[in-house]
């Protein structure tokens, strides 16, 4: 007699999104026992799960199917563990003053690094099946089997994501290209960053946002060491002194690599106003009016590059007056992407309000008194709804389908740009939540439409709430 887990993920690292199928099969028990059920003891945590002292977050029971086995998805179940990091994590730094408990700071804002919070966890189950010697006897544990543990990240797949399957029937999405590979020679392939976006992009000097990775060492001494940042001038050679950002706790990241969750996924702040937070080489070379355009990877202690390759664009300033628009939306692999909409924008203000029939003049007074101001029908509350609609530049192919995640992402947020202020409580100003009203969208190519131009519409979430009479 004994348990045996028949299919389960074919990687330990998964997208939350993508079913976690487990089969599990013992013959003997139910051929011989009544009554029997599979029984799984689910264990989500955020450190290295001991099943013998860990509090399972759940136990699910299912009988055998036609074919004697127990099947379980832990997908419906492993969602709610996970969810984005909106905030920086403690240590990460906006303008020199580090996050606490009580003052945060959004995520977008960073100096250079901040662990994950919310993104990562880990999954292990414990498995058993039970049953009783006859119909009417006690059901008892009878054997018990232990998965590995997995990793799971706040990702889906998309259907066109190809999964692997294996002889045994376990299947899976293969996320290597995000993991540091032992990068000796130029034609190793580095990591990717958790992001389907271009890797050229375009950002006001004013704009913040961040990149996200994988940081887990694969084992070959890959740990990420330090981030390095170039700087352009507009005929192609480097200008100025590169900046280097080191991995260390001081920096928000970590000095000394864990297996917590909140170490395997990193973000790092490298949009131009994240640099005028903290680099005096980036506010130099910006004051002058030298820099165009700077690139970003990051390096193992070897000085080999272990991440790809970001160039980020400067972008003029627009002639025609239009107000930039900057959005960030939640991504397919749980990090953030952002855009600038620096073509033409309108605002638009909607209001709905409540009324109500006001009398003429006093009467509960000693005699009757009219009053100019008083009487008809009034506005008790008016609620004001702001509407935005954006368009974008003329933009290539890869940009308009990454755009495709903009429209199916699930947040989606305004984001202001550089200010002179230094106090925190004033941080929530920085991040608007709005809703996508744009609900159809046409992936356009060259070949059908030549250029190819997007129109966005949002509606700002919080309502404006004026004077009550």
């Amino acid at each position: 007699m004994a348990l045996t887990i028949n299919q389960k993920p074919l990687y330990t690292l998964n997208p939350v999104g993508q079913e976690l199928m487990f089969t599990i099969e013992d013959t003997a028990v139910v051929g011989t026992y009544y009554n029997v059920k599979y029984v799984a003891e689910v264990h989500i945590a955020e450190t290295d799960i001991d099943l013998a002292t860990s509090t399972a977050i759940g136990t699910f029971k299912t009988t055998p199917n036609n074919a004697g086995v127990g099947m379980f998805d832990f997908r419906p179940i492993s969602e709610s563990y996970v969810s984005p990091d909106n905030q920086g994590a403690l240590g990460s730094e906006y303008k020199g003053d580090a996050a606490t408990a009580t003052t945060t700071h959004p995520l977008a804002l960073i100096d250079k690094f901040s662990l994950n919070d919310n993104s990562v966890r880990y999954i292990k189950i414990k498995f058993s099946v039970e049953g009783a010697t006859t119909a009417t006897a006690i059901v008892l544990e009878l054997d018990t089997e232990d998965s590995v543990q997995y990793t799971l990240i706040n990702g889906y797949l998309k259907h066109t994501d190809v999964q692997d399957r294996d002889s045994s029937g376990n299947f899976g999405y293969n996320t290597q290209n995000f993991y540091f590979n032992k990068v000796l020679i130029p034609s190793d392939i580095p990591a990717k960053y958790l992001t389907n976006a271009p890797l050229t992009q375009y950002a006001n000097d004013t704009d913040y946002g961040t990149v996200s990775f994988i940081s887990t060492d694969n084992g070959a001494g890959n740990k990420l060491d330090k981030f390095t940042i170039t700087y352009y001038q507009s005929n192609g050679t480097t200008i100025g002194t590169a900046d280097e950002i080191d991995n260390t706790d001081a920096n928000g990241g970590f000095t000394t690599f864990t297996t917590a969750t909140k170490d395997q996924i990193l973000h790092l702040g490298c949009y131009p106003a994240n640099l005028r937070n903290w680099s005096t080489e980036f506010q130099g070379l910006l004051a002058a009016g030298t820099v165009t355009r700077y690139t970003v990877f990051g390096s193992n202690a070897a000085g080999n590059q272990i991440t790809d390759l970001l160039y980020i664009n400067l972008l003029c300033p627009n002639l025609k007056g239009f107000e930039p628009v900057r959005l960030k939306w939640l991504n397919q692999w749980g990090a953030w992407d952002y855009y600038t909409f620096k073509m033409k924008s309108t605002q638009s203000i909607s209001t709905k309000g409540s009324t109500y029939q006001q009398l003429g003049g006093t009467w509960n007074e000693s005699i009757y008194s009219p009053s100019g101001y008083k009487g008809g029908k009034k506005a008790f509350r008016v609620n004001a709804t702001e509407k935005v609609v954006m368009n974008t530049e003329f933009v290539n192919q890869s940009e308009a389908t990454w755009f495709e995640e903009l429209v199916n992402s699930p947040e989606v947020y305004i984001l202001d740009g550089f200010q002179t202020d230094t106090a925190i409580p004033l941080l929530s100003t920085y991040v608007t939540p709005v809703r996508l009203l744009t609900s159809n969208f046409t992936k356009k190519t060259v070949a059908n439409d030549k250029l190819i131009q997007y129109t966005f519409e949002v509606e700002k979430s919080k309502t404006l709430r004026t004077q009550s009479v």
